[in-house]
């Protein structure tokens, strides 16, 4: 099987499965319950699993292992994600029955956006010299930046210029309009909160996989493998959502985690034309830090009660 059938099929299969989740599983607007998202988020990684297996009777080892590092790679830095999620849901006011809908629509966007900046990434480090360098440079200081800048992401919850630009495009209405996206009135076509909700979301994730994917082809430049990752990881990012959205703030340390996995992955980057470090150093790598800054924040919220009780309240 090629790399471009594999494609097709992944797609295929990737679209039946969003088709199933909103038709059947979440046809109706509901509020989300903490018990489902958590086996949602479970059945989700059960399916990236499941999928690595696949890759390492198909293509072997190697491309398995590039895999599992990617994904564990971009699951982890999602967590910003999470919380940039619920800045944008606070902001536009989206009910918690239509949460879901939004994040469903908004994802499912952002998963096209990527694709085009993967194939933009894959052919810059095929045809250029100089772009490791500067993938590398610039995931390099991300990292340093987020780690000396202790504040959260810089998502505001007032007017941003996508919003401004998309309330200028259509007219806002007051109201979410029974979970429409369009509404119309005295011969007007209006635009609900849920579809200004929608095109953040969107904006936002485009603003976090300027990180994320360079991070992800420090770690692998086969074009089919970094998608895959990508892919399977952010669609597993709105149960993730339902769980963690209230108890993010609670994970201290896990922002200055991230910010040293980039950097060593920005490192690793520069070092590539000099020398090649193993995959299982930077899996190995990934896995400590995240665990650690993980480890570190429930030791600081007390064993972690604090932060289990908050996550009963999340949702």
């Amino acid at each position: 099987m090629t790399n471009l059938q594999a494609l097709v099929i992944f797609n295929i299969t990737v679209i039946a499965l969003l088709a199933l989740d909103l038709a059947v599983f979440h046809r109706h607007a509901r509020p989300v319950l903490l018990r489902e998202a958590a086996l949602w988020s479970g059945a989700w990684v059960a399916l990236a699993l499941a999928f690595n297996v696949g890759v390492y009777f198909w293509r072997g080892p190697q491309p398995a292992l590039e895999f599992f590092t990617a994904y564990l790679l971009e699951k982890s830095l999602s967590a910003d994600n999470v919380f940039a999620f619920s800045v944008v849901m606070s902001a536009a006011s989206v009910p918690v029955e239509y949460q879901y809908k939004v994040l469903f629509w908004g994802v499912l966007g952002a998963l096209v956006m990527r694709g085009a900046f993967i194939a933009t990434g894959v052919v810059l480090l095929s045809h250029f010299a100089w772009a490791p360098y500067m993938f590398g440079a610039f995931l390099f200081i991300a990292g340093m930046r987020f780690l000396f800048n202790k504040k959260k992401p810089d998502i505001q919850p007032g007017p941003s210029p996508v919003s401004r630009l998309a309330r200028r495009i259509l007219p806002l209405s007051e109201s979410c309009e029974g979970g429409r996206f369009l509404t119309r009135r005295a011969g007007h076509v209006l635009a609900t909160p849920l579809l200004l909700a929608v095109v953040m979301v969107e904006t936002t994730d485009i603003a976090f996989a300027v990180d994320s994917i360079p991070a992800v082809l420090a770690v692998t430049r086969d074009p089919f493998i970094v998608y895959a990752s990508n892919v399977l990881a952010i669609l597993g990012l709105r149960a993730l959502y339902f769980v963690l959205a209230g108890a993010i703030a609670k994970f201290y340390y896990l922002r200055t985690g991230l910010s040293v996995v980039l950097i060593f992955v920005g490192a690793k980057m520069l070092a590539t034309p000099f020398y090649k470090l193993p995959v299982t150093v930077s899996l190995l790598v990934t896995l400590s830090v995240v665990a650690a800054a993980v480890g570190a924040s429930l030791r600081r919220g007390g064993s972690g009660k604090g932060l289990k009780l908050q996550l009963r309240r999340s949702v």
